[in-house]
């Protein structure tokens, strides 16, 4: 019996504005299409937390044995990504102020995003399409909204009708927006516009002479809108009506009501079941921003060459920061809270190495099967992986009491025990034990360890003021000893 028959997982919807039981199109399949990065320069460290919370739900999907297709996008073409379809595209503007082709930005921050992802533990998507790799079907799309009324051509550019096709549907039902106020507060056209309407938006725009990415079509020689690649390419690759598509918090409005209403004029179906958004990142309670020097590359916090943290911290510790709020919650960056996140971290890791130190008994004090049922109801409820967390940081409890003999498993529930938080841990969350046992970590073991037995027989010799230096000057460089019944241990 696949696990998803047995677990009743609830999504945040934001288009009800509620949580609702899952339900995929095709029972024991689900399609989910994430809106990718537009590949002008570095991944940011807010679009690792966007990409992330869709990661962990990816792996939930899998691990609740869904059959799960997952697209994610990489924007590669050159249009101007901002709802007034006026101003200079990013990606062209980098061309021209580094002396490169297009394709040669696109390439090297596609390979920087590549590169930080994997650095992060990302399970790589099913189908990752380029917006220039569908430029026909981009075009045949705006072929189909102009047969149905609602595209219109002036001047070799192409625009959608908002207010027409406000008509017989809702334009802005997804970020809670109504036509009336938008036309309200919005200035007037200045008769140099092509629009009919200031709402509306670009489906093709006609390239200038000095616009380097330009492909020819039935109108001109120019290049898509920035909210037609996601439309071609999610129902290309999941069909005219699939279950979640997922972006960032500031995607909402309007790249993904412009999404909405595309689908809506050329298939005449809602496209999607499931709208998802991850919430932003603040950095030391502030808004990330290059030109403010608030901000903080993922590179640079695995080197550590950076003016904002005390030190280099690894992807896992900065995963497991991240996943300790929930992805609709803003989540602030900083030192102390990476530090923090650092040593639960390695707390955890510790637990589970010390897990498999752990005999069975013949009876089971704990119940096994109840704390796990906790870590599904926390993934159930819309992907909490604090909650989960807090639920993992029980299950190190439990370790430490089975370690102490105060509690016991018996074999079943052991495995059951051990196979539970490895998934939880690894498989759901994404982390990595990143102990490496090298010729310098046994040198420092052999060190400690020395330093454990002069420790021992000071105290043999009730010498304590020679017992507690030796353990205090080791905890001032980071070395904790733990004395149990089998002897003194030591963590970093």
């Amino acid at each position: 019996m696949p696990l998803y028959e047995t677990q009743t997982l609830k999504i945040y919807n934001s288009l009800s504005g509620e949580k609702e039981v899952f339900k995929p199109i095709h029972e024991g399949n689900v399609g989910m299409y994430v809106c990718g990065p537009t590949v002008y320069s570095n991944v940011h460290l807010g679009n690792v937390r966007t990409f992330m919370s869709f990661d962990v739900i990816f792996r939930y999907l899998l691990h609740l044995d869904y059959k799960t297709r997952y697209v994610r996008n990489i924007t590669d073409v050159g249009h101007i990504v901002d709802d007034v379809d006026e101003g200079e595209d990013k990606i062209a503007k980098k061309a021209r102020l580094e002396q490169l082709e297009p394709m040669e930005v696109v390439q090297r921050y596609t390979v920087d995003f590549h590169d930080i992802l994997n650095a992060f533990n990302f399970l790589p998507p099913s189908i990752e399409p380029t917006a220039t790799g569908h430029i026909i079907e981009q075009i045949e799309i705006i072929k189909k909204i102009i047969d149905n009324g609602i595209g219109y051509e002036a001047n070799g550019s192409v625009y959608f009708d908002v207010v027409k096709f406000n008509k017989t549907n809702h334009y802005g039902r997804l970020s809670g927006r109504n036509i009336e106020d938008m036309l309200a507060n919005t200035r007037d056209l200045d008769g140099q516009s092509d629009k009919r309407n200031p709402q509306d938006f670009a489906l093709w725009k006609k390239a200038e002479p000095q616009h380097i990415m330009r492909w020819p079509s039935p109108w001109s020689d120019g290049f898509p809108g920035w909210h037609l690649e996601c439309t071609a390419m999610s129902t290309k690759y999941l069909g005219n009506h699939f279950d979640i598509h997922g972006g960032g918090m500031d995607l909402k409005f309007p790249h993904h009501e412009c999404e909405i209403a595309q689908n809506e004029a050329c298939t005449g179906q809602t496209p999607v079941n499931y709208w998802m958004h991850a919430n932003m990142l603040t950095l030391n309670g502030k808004k990330m921003a290059k030109s403010t020097g608030n901000n903080i590359l993922p590179r640079e916090i695995l080197t550590g060459d950076n003016t904002i943290l005390s030190k280099a911290f690894s992807a896992s510790v900065a995963r497991f920061f991240m996943l300790q709020a929930h992805y609709r919650s803003i989540l602030d960056f900083s030192d102390d809270a990476i530090v923090a996140a650092e040593k639960g971290y390695k707390r955890l890791m510790e637990a589970i190495s010390l897990l498999k130190e752990i005999n069975a008994n013949t009876k089971s004090t704990i119940d096994i099967a109840a704390w796990k049922q906790s870590c599904y109801d926390a993934m159930n409820d819309d992907f909490n992986s604090p909650i989960l967390i807090a639920q993992l940081f029980e299950g190190v409890k439990y370790i430490n009491l089975l370690n102490d003999g105060k509690e016991s498993l018996n074999l079943a529930d052991l495995e059951l025990f051990s196979k539970a938080m490895n998934a939880f841990v690894f498989d759901v969350l994404g982390l990595e034990d990143e102990k490496v046992s090298d010729s310098n970590n046994d040198k420092l073991e052999g060190t400690v360890n020395i330093l454990i037995e002069m420790r021992k027989q000071a105290r043999d010799n009730k010498n304590f003021a020679l017992s507690d230096q030796i353990r205090d000057q080791l905890i001032a460089l980071g070395i904790q000893l733990k004395d149990g019944k089998e002897g003194t241990t030591f963590s970093v």
